[in-house]
């Protein structure tokens, strides 16, 4: 078997091979691969010939004298919804898309016409900057670029939302006031009887109220006899919280259950008022940035937040070593905030719903320790351990994960944020003369 530089670009080892080296025959991922990238290039001329036909129309209809109104536009989408058998919705935004790539960002067209990216990250980038403001474009197309070419579709669609709003993070509690002006709650008419009840309220609430009913529908359905699914019960207890106000007909289990939001705020938001020049918006996980003063709000509260700094904090405990197999408390939820999501490709399990895995497995002599663990969802715990994946966080890179795949390809995922690494020299340095913690 001849070796294949695809699965790596070791030196020693393709001297080893010396003169047994043969090019790679392509294998069924790299036929993929191929089709991929001509879809790709071909998606990036269908923008173009969208947006030519677009204008080409409108200058028509304006030859014509025919005024530029919804109804030359609605004539437009009709006829491209009918040459491509879609609905006219899906052609309108089609022809929105187009519009933002081949004008305003045709730096992310080129990435997709060279098949560097994809025409989902395309189109995600697209609908996303829709309500950016052109001042800051300058600050997010590169950037924004750059990672459409690296992650997943669903990864890069977090990282340009983190992104765009930590660019516009200035004005999100202008923002945020104005659209918790708009809170309210109201029914839409289902079917056989039944009606959906939705709420658009602040995200963190949202998420909270979420996180409590899943708690406390968990707690029941684990009960002996209990038929109902996990959905089924959330839904009835959410009834029963809101229409009787109490929790006295639920088992015990679920009685106490309360609400755990991990808040992330950069340690110079807690100081004054109002934005803080220079700094990050707070965060919360599963929702996203937040207003400053709001995130001061929640540091105020009950011990159910969870309370993270970015400064950096020394007394962390990072490892228990070989002494225990379960991760203690403090050190689950390092692992947790650390990655933020599961950290297998494309994954975008929260990580509070996933399990704690052991990069090198415990009965394998792994330690329980911040460079041995990260989050991995229960789907992609199985495959990493019964797919035939090689899987191992990388040394000295903060908790990246690389994955191998059967066939030898390789896969890095990067954590959402770092955990910095101390020398004795640097906190001494860093600490002589200042103040002791508070």
């Amino acid at each position: 078997m001849a070796f294949d530089p695809r699965y790596g670009d070791d030196e020693d080892v393709v001297e080893a091979w010396g003169d047994e080296f043969l090019p790679p025959v392509p294998d069924a991922v790299d036929l993929v691969l191929e089709a991929a990238t001509m879809m790709a290039v071909f998606a990036a001329e269908r923008f173009e010939r969208v947006h030519a036909m677009h204008r080409e129309a409108l200058d028509d209809a304006a030859r014509g004298g025919v005024a530029l109104t919804d109804v030359v536009e609605r004539g437009i989408r009709l006829e491209l919804a009918a040459a491509l058998q879609m609905t006219e919705h899906a052609a309108g935004a089609l022809i929105e898309r187009a519009e933002a790539l081949v004008r305003r960002f045709p730096r992310m067209l080129d990435s997709l016409s060279r098949a560097r990216t994809t025409e989902r990250h395309a189109e995600i980038f697209a609908d996303a900057m829709v309500g950016v403001e052109a001042e800051f474009h300058d600050a997010v197309v590169p950037r924004a670029v750059a990672l459409a070419e690296v992650e997943a579709s669903g990864t890069f669609r977090r990282s340009l939302a983190r992104l765009i709003e930590t660019v516009r993070a200035q004005t999100l509690a202008e923002r945020h006031d104005a659209a918790l002006s708009r809170r309210r709650v109201h029914v839409e008419r289902g079917d056989d009887g039944m009606a959906w009840l939705m709420a658009y309220l602040p995200a963190v609430e949202a998420h909270a109220i979420h996180s409590r009913v899943t708690a406390m529908a968990k707690a029941i359905t684990a009960a002996d006899g209990e038929r109902r699914t996990l959905d089924q019960v959330r839904a009835d207890v959410l009834g029963d919280l809101l229409i009787e106000g109490d929790t006295t007909a639920l088992p015990e289990a679920a009685r106490g259950v309360r609400a755990s939001v991990v808040v992330t705020v950069p340690a110079l938001a807690l100081l004054g008022e109002g934005f803080v020049p220079g700094s990050e918006p707070a965060s919360v996980e599963g929702v996203g940035p937040i207003p400053h003063a709001r995130a001061r709000e929640l540091c105020g509260r009950s011990e159910g937040w969870m309370r993270v700094l970015t400064h950096p904090e020394t007394g962390v405990v990072l490892s228990v070593g070989r002494d225990r197999y379960r991760p203690p408390p403090e050190l689950r939820k390092l692992v947790r905030w650390r990655a933020d999501r599961c950290m297998a490709p494309g994954c975008g399990v929260p990580a509070s719903r996933c399990e704690i895995d052991h990069s090198v497995a415990w009965e394998h002599g792994g330690a329980t320790a911040l460079w041995n663990l990260c989050p991995l969802c229960k789907g992609h715990h199985r495959v990493k351990h019964h797919g035939r994946w090689i899987v191992r966080q990388l040394d000295g890179s903060g908790g990246s994960l690389e994955w191998i795949s059967p066939t030898g390809r390789r896969y890095v995922v990067e954590p959402e944020r770092r955990v910095p690494v101390f020398r004795a020299s640097e906190v001494a340095d860093a600490t002589a003369g200042a103040a002791p913690p508070v």
